[in-house]
């Protein structure tokens, strides 16, 4: 077995924590359950790793049964890592049979046709995810293993979600693989970032709009308690609005606990308005510009602006066209009976 790939075997073993190494091998597959029961879990992790590697000599490992247990490794960390939102279109909107290995085959062809060194490894979820794992070279350099590429892909929609340790130049080789082995044209960046694979699956899957047409408003109930001289009629005022923006908070948000997203932008282009005796502007021409939003959690801090006092509620359309935009998005397609029946949201 390769240094490098021993070395590199040790090294993903030691960002296990020391509780699930034995589970995580486990679901790799590639030490039998007679070794791993030689295997002292109670010892320190460094001497776990160095056994593990010796394990791995006597099976011959290469670097893609490496890359495999560091597939898993970040499925189930996935929260360590950034993850973007890319969307891909088609001309036509038939929908076709997916084929994995007419898939795996594709990718791998247009990215190596483009960059000989560089390695590619697929492991299939039963979520219908496929996760790709790419580690970069360059045409003098071997693939740097500690800085992969690392896309997830559904099969049957046109959505994929990337987390790159990438120079520029190369991401668009990895975007042209995908369009090509996936049958699409093109491919566009979302600009919706978050740690939180898993919610910025809830956006673009539907999941989480599922509750706002059976949402049904309750009263506020064990609040506002009403000083003893206070105005009825104040009183009354204070309690009303409040139920109010609860209750266009919960019809744009819905009830549930929001997705963790935490970086969006999108192009905002609108008319200039000013009081025509001004003359401000000769040329009644769109104004333009770029509108970012990021947060540790940014649609729960939206959802908390109006009860917070800090807008008023609605929410201007400008602020909530983030998961508008997705939904609508599945609204057409199921119109248009571009999704299979037999669709289950991921």
């Amino acid at each position: 077995m390769d240094e490098t790939v021993a070395e590199y075997i040790r090294r993903t073993v030691l960002k296990i924590p020391k509780d699930e190494i034995k589970m995580m091998l486990q679901k790799w597959g590639f030490l039998s359950e007679a070794q791993l029961q030689t295997l002292n879990f109670q010892q320190i992790k460094d001497s776990i790793s160095q056994d593990v590697v010796q394990l791995c000599e006597e099976n011959s490992a290469d670097i893609k049964h490496a890359a495999v247990l560091d597939i898993i490794y970040n499925h189930i960390y996935q929260n360590k890592r950034i993850w973007s939102v890319y969307q891909m279109n088609k001309s036509g909107e038939e929908l076709e049979h997916f084929d994995i290995t007419d898939f795996k085959k594709k990718f791998k062809r247009r990215l190596r046709s483009a960059l000989k060194n560089v390695t590619i490894t697929f492991k299939e979820y039963e979520d219908n995810a496929i996760w790709i794992r790419v580690a970069w070279g360059t045409p003098y350099k071997k693939p740097n293993q500690y800085k992969p590429s690392y896309v997830v892909y559904h099969s049957q929609t046109p959505y994929v979600f990337i987390s790159a340790s990438v120079l520029k130049s190369n991401m668009p080789l990895l975007c042209q693989a995908l369009v090509v082995a996936s049958n699409y044209q093109d491919i566009r960046e979302m600009e919706l970032r978050s740690h939180s694979l898993n919610s910025l699956k809830d956006i673009v899957f539907k999941r989480y709009f599922q509750n706002f047409h059976t949402y049904t408003t309750k009263p506020l109930q064990g609040r506002n308690i009403e000083p003893e001289n206070a105005d009825i009629r104040i009183v009354h005022e204070n309690r009303s609005e409040k139920e109010r923006i609860h209750r266009l908070n919960q019809e744009i948000f819905g009830g549930g606990p929001q997705p963790k997203l935490e970086f969006a932008q999108y192009m905002l282009e609108t008319m200039f308005k000013s009081d025509p005796k001004m003359d401000v502007l000769d040329k009644k021409e769109p104004f333009r510009c770029l509108v970012k939003f990021s947060s540790p959690h940014l649609l729960e801090s939206l959802k908390s602006l109006a009860p917070a006092g800090m807008a008023d509620a609605p929410l201007s359309p400008l602020l909530t066209c983030i998961p508008h935009k997705a939904r609508n998005y599945f609204k057409i397609r199921e119109k248009k009976g571009l999704l299979p029946e037999n669709f289950v949201s991921p």
